[in-house]
């Protein structure tokens, strides 16, 4: 395990920069330079990036869990049946 250093980021009146130490397998230090340098970003922004879209796509599943438990509800769905039946309904409407 290697460690590295980043730059982070918090809001408040103004903006600052806290250092945070990681540790990370050498490969996968290897990979994260690499496509940094591919990215001419700095590891800080790779890792900033990385981040941001890490926090945003578990938004997204909140969000996707919620749109889909409710249209399964509106459904009727209270079974892995039910799924399996509508699943089948659908791929025999679509072959028509």
């Amino acid at each position: 395990m290697l460690d590295i250093v980043c730059q982070c980021f918090t809001m408040s009146n103004m903006r600052t920069a806290k250092t945070v130490s990681i540790t990370l397998p050498p490969d996968l230090l290897v990979k994260a330079q690499e496509l940094a340098m591919r990215e001419h970003r700095t590891m800080s922004e790779l890792f900033r990036e990385a981040l941001r879209r890490y926090m945003s796509a578990d938004t997204q599943l909140e969000s996707l869990l919620t749109r889909t438990r409710a249209k399964g509800k509106a459904l009727g769905v209270k079974t892995e049946d039910d799924v399996e039946r509508l699943s089948d309904e659908y791929r025999r409407d679509k072959r028509r």
